[in-house]
């Protein structure tokens, strides 16, 4: 049977079993639209900061003891994800958030108030020198950090450890470059995968860069930014008790009517994350180029048979964690158009699109932290090289003819080079017969391991 609760615009019917009120009913019957309510980290994040709320106001003597370390208390259960079904909110809501805010506020006013054995309000004391408009853009800061520290960049190292150790084990090993897909000189394929770990680095460093404007919080600015009815010291304190709470040095964000109008912190990871995708995109491509085949591709590695790859050709296997990845990182790039939009909708003193954005970044932070788990497990750890196809192809590469540039010019180099592409033959045969150059000295200066370090070949 429900039950009926008031709040400021009359009754409304709430579940029985229900932890929430009304505002949070309403929220539930008004907005049935993406079916889906906002993400668990995001969830944690605004008990977090119901919790340090609490505990600062209690040291600051605004709030009794009881019903602070109830509300920190009951805080502690949603950490800990007892209560998962009473946050039903949808993603597609009020652009400010006000319904999450208040769904927590309901939430953990209930089981307070069961808690410390008196009557706990979700606006008056659970909600204290607070507002939805600084809380959800803390929110997003809060759930975006813990999660990139927790989730994304460990198992970004990861992939990074894997390729570079996959890569230290391929030093002797020669392949033919390519530039437009075309033969280009030799590269070794530890070469190869290390600019892919220093791709992935420099996303890396953009990612932390981005993180280090999320950690100044907005919270204390209340409505506006302008700090109405929260105490003067509470924007510091709060950030020192959320601080240790959680492992990560949050301070108060120096302006805090620009962190809750503008959305351009949560832009920055949002674009570190887009930047990340695409060297993940670009790594996949390189990987299934290289996987193509197994007979009139490249041929270059095998990658790990994961799954049969056709219905209907038997013995066929595909690069599945390639595909993965890259459907990733289109999914990942097109979140960051949402956020980017979402971003711009900052009218005055607050964006009205924070749901949409948090919901987004976060997925963009989840799916990215699963996918390089998984690329690194999956593919990079145990692909196998091919030699022999790779030998085959390399000596009869016409490009090599370049490292003789220095010695008889670019006119003569390419003229031996179409030569031998016309004939089929290797670079070496021809070039012995159309230059003075003995076959010892062509071997010396078009020794494929030797290209691949660069420097001006000379007589």
């Amino acid at each position: 049977m429900p039950r009926t609760e008031q709040d400021s615009l009359g009754t409304v019917e709430v579940p029985d079993n229900a932890l929430y009120g009304a505002q949070t009913q309403r929220a539930v019957d008004n907005f049935k639209i993406g079916m889906r309510p906002l993400p668990a980290p995001f969830i944690h994040a605004l008990a977090h900061i119901k919790k340090s709320a609490a505990l600062v106001n209690m040291n600051l003597g605004l709030l009794d003891k009881a019903i602070a370390k109830g509300i920190a208390s009951a805080a502690d259960e949603v950490l800990a994800d007892k209560h998962p079904e009473q946050f039903p909110v949808d993603v597609f809501q009020t652009g400010s958030g006000t319904s999450s805010n208040m769904n927590m506020n309901e939430v953990l006013a209930t089981l307070a108030s069961q808690l410390s054995q008196t009557s706990v309000s979700a606006n008056d004391h659970v909600n204290m020198s607070q507002s939805s408009n600084d809380t959800i853009p803390t929110a997003i800061h809060i759930s975006a950090t813990l999660q990139v520290a927790q989730h994304l960049l460990p198992q970004l190292n990861h992939l990074q450890q894997t390729i570079q150790k996959k890569g230290t084990g391929l030093k002797h090993i020669v392949k033919t470059g390519r530039t437009h897909l075309m033969d280009a000189m030799p590269i070794r394929l530890d070469q190869e995968l290390n600019a892919w770990v220093t791709q992935l680095e420099f996303a890396k460093e953009q990612v932390e860069q981005a993180v280090s404007r999320l950690l100044k919080l907005p919270q204390g600015g209340t409505a506006i930014g302008t700090g109405i009815n929260a105490h003067a010291d509470f924007a510091k304190n709060f950030a020192a008790q959320l601080s240790q709470q959680t492992g990560q040095p949050y301070t108060a964000a120096s302006d805090q009517i620009a962190g809750i109008s503008g959305q351009d912190s949560a832009l920055a990871l949002s674009s570190a994350m887009n930047a990340l995708a695409v060297v993940l995109m670009k790594i996949a491509n390189d990987l299934r180029w290289m996987n193509s085949g197994p007979l009139a591709g490249l041929g270059e590695i095998a990658l790990t048979a994961l799954q049969p790859g056709s219905s209907i050709m038997p013995g066929k296997v595909n690069p599945v964690i390639p595909e993965a990845t890259a459907m990733v990182a289109a999914q990942v790039m097109g979140q960051h158009t949402t956020i980017t939009i979402a971003a711009q909708s900052g009218n005055f003193q607050l964006n009205v699109m924070l749901p949409v954005i948090a919901d987004n970044l976060l997925s963009q932070i989840a799916l990215l932290g699963h996918m390089c788990q998984t690329l690194a497990d999956k593919a990079m750890a145990g692909f196998t090289v091919i030699e022999d196809n790779i030998q085959q192809s390399l000596w009869k590469n016409p490009i090599l003819v370049t490292a003789l540039n220095p010695i008889i010019g670019y006119k003569k180099a390419a003229d031996i080079a179409k030569l031998a592409y016309k004939t089929k033959r290797s670079i070496l045969d021809v070039a012995e017969e159309e230059t003075d150059l003995s076959r010892a000295e062509l071997e010396k200066h078009l020794d494929p391991m030797q290209l691949t370090h660069g420097g001006i070949a000379s007589n």
